[in-house]
């Protein structure tokens, strides 16, 4: 069964820090692209952040950039999600997302162009 795995949500106060991983079973992660999304209440879901097969190219949603690092590690079929000084705006249920190796998929973040997807993990910033 192909499945996608988020964990490290929680509730985190302003400035705080959490770290987010995506652990694939039944298939290979190595050979996808990996993104990262969330949904707040009331809103569209959005791409956060991107990254390619061997981690040597990264993307992010202007509102994450200094802020996020997106990591991998495919000898442990992981990838992460560091987030650093976090803001109650980041609060919202955070999914991984597994897609093809292709520059289109990375530059823009798009739903639409991954297929494989996780449960999702929640994420609260409130003090």
């Amino acid at each position: 069964q192909l499945q996608l795995v988020e964990s490290g949500g929680g509730l985190v106060q302003p400035g705080g820090s959490l770290r987010l991983s995506c652990t694939a079973s039944g298939f290979t992660l190595p050979a996808y692209v990996v993104g990262w999304f969330r949904q707040a209440p009331g809103k569209e879901r959005e791409g956060v952040s991107c990254i390619s097969i061997n981690g040597g190219i990264t993307n992010y949603v202007d509102s994450v950039k200094g802020r996020f690092t997106i990591s991998r590690d495919n000898a442990k079929n992981t990838v992460y999600l560091q987030m650093n000084n976090l803001k109650p705006e980041d609060t919202a249920v955070y999914y991984c997302a597994a897609g093809p190796s292709r520059t289109k998929v990375i530059a823009t973040i798009d739903a639409k162009d991954f297929g494989y997807w996780g449960q999702g993990t929640q994420v609260t910033v409130s003090s």
